[in-house]
């Protein structure tokens, strides 16, 4: 069997024209406004998506690395602190903690869900040990009841990497409000996606709050008075406008890829190493990532057959050149996952007919 058309990974031109009339009245408003760096745009889109979530504060960024960096640098922790990290998160996790200038200790994580594993956290603890830094991947949550309870016990700042995991809950609580600080990127393909790079962090912790809101804009709150070694990291309005409008369809997004991924669960033929669901999980499938052992024949079997496919992703961070001499040891776990993980279609501007139609040309797949 091959696909009729061509079936995209995504195309996030046919994502987004769902919304188009509303973006374009967004755009529109904020360039006859003539205010376009921290105005009311930022404002509205921090209070609307700090209620979202359930937080008490949202400070919007450039990006979600700065998300990151910005947070931990916040957290002021001793200089030599080392901060546990998922061996096969996206390398920029990992980056950011470098960039903080702390050390990244790699902890494996399950193999069938990518997420780090808590069971893991004790035997790479150290007196160095300040923070964990977890990262939600696939738009799955951690297990953050684990994982709280580790960082309790020894004192450990938690920062969430919610890059992949907007509307993501563990016990009916979003992902970002269970640690010091939730990171959240909005990088265009993510579900809840701005037209260019975007990012925020939310807290509870007003001081933290404070701090972030001062680094982003040269460390000043006031103009010409700075009070920390600041960047330039501002979410600007246009990018807040636009996913003002987004998030008021967040709820039925998700939904529609939830449902995505409903007919993969039921369709995909048993030998496929499918996501793990749990009951007290709720997904959002940024990413249905299966796993074979033919990863590769698999996919170009798939393009041969009209259906494209990404792989999320193809080198761990601890055999990429930039990380020789700062990452070291044997990840076996994250290797396998790296060699194992392909990416399905799963995206809004995809229809339930384009699932069931990867799903037949998979069944026919010869392994």
């Amino acid at each position: 069997m091959k696909a009729p058309n061509m079936i995209e990974y995504e195309s996030l031109a046919k994502s987004n024209a769902t919304f188009m009339a509303e973006l374009e009245a967004a755009a529109t408003r904020v360039l006859r406004s003539g205010w376009y760096v921290l105005g009311q745009e930022v404002a509205a889109f921090e209070e609307e998506f700090a209620r979202h979530i359930g937080a008490k504060h949202c400070i919007g960024v450039a990006n979600g690395l700065d998300a990151l960096i910005l947070s931990i640098e916040a957290l002021g922790l001793p200089q030599g602190s080392e901060i546990l990290v998922a061996a096969n998160t996206y390398i920029a996790t990992i980056l950011a903690i470098v960039r903080a200038g702390y050390k990244p200790v790699l902890v494996e994580s399950e193999l069938e869900t990518f997420n780090i594993d808590p069971a893991r956290l004790h035997a790479v603890l150290s007196p160095k040990t300040r923070a964990i830094c977890v990262t939600h991947l696939f738009g799955k949550t951690c297990r953050m009841d684990a994982i709280g309870a580790f960082a309790r016990e020894h004192g450990l700042k938690v920062v969430e990497d919610c890059a992949q995991s907007h509307g993501a809950k563990f016990a009916g609580k979003m992902t970002g409000t269970f640690g010091d600080a939730g990171c959240f990127s909005f990088y265009p393909t993510k579900n809840l996606g701005a037209v260019g790079d975007a990012g925020a962090v939310v807290t509870d912790d007003d001081a933290l709050a404070d701090k972030l809101r001062h680094l982003r804009n040269y460390g000043s709150k006031q103009k010409y008075v700075n009070r920390y070694i600041g960047v330039n990291s501002r979410l600007d309005e246009m990018q807040a406008a636009l996913l003002r409008v987004k998030l008021r369809h967040l709820d039925e997004m998700t939904a529609h890829k939830r449902a995505l991924a409903d007919i993969y669960f039921t369709e995909l033929p048993g030998w496929v190493n499918k996501p793990v669901r749990r009951a007290d999980e709720f997904d959002v499938f940024h990413i249905y990532g299966i796993r074979h052992p033919k990863r590769d024949h698999l996919r170009q079997y798939l393009l041969d057959s009209g259906v494209k496919t990404e792989i999320h992703y193809p080198i761990p961070p601890h055999r990429q050149e930039a990380m020789q001499g700062i990452l070291s040891g044997e990840y076996p776990i994250s290797d396998e996952q790296h060699a194992t993980e392909l990416s399905l279609p799963i995206s809004i501007g995809h229809t339930p007919q384009d699932v069931h139609t990867v799903c037949e040309i998979i069944a026919q797949y010869t392994h």
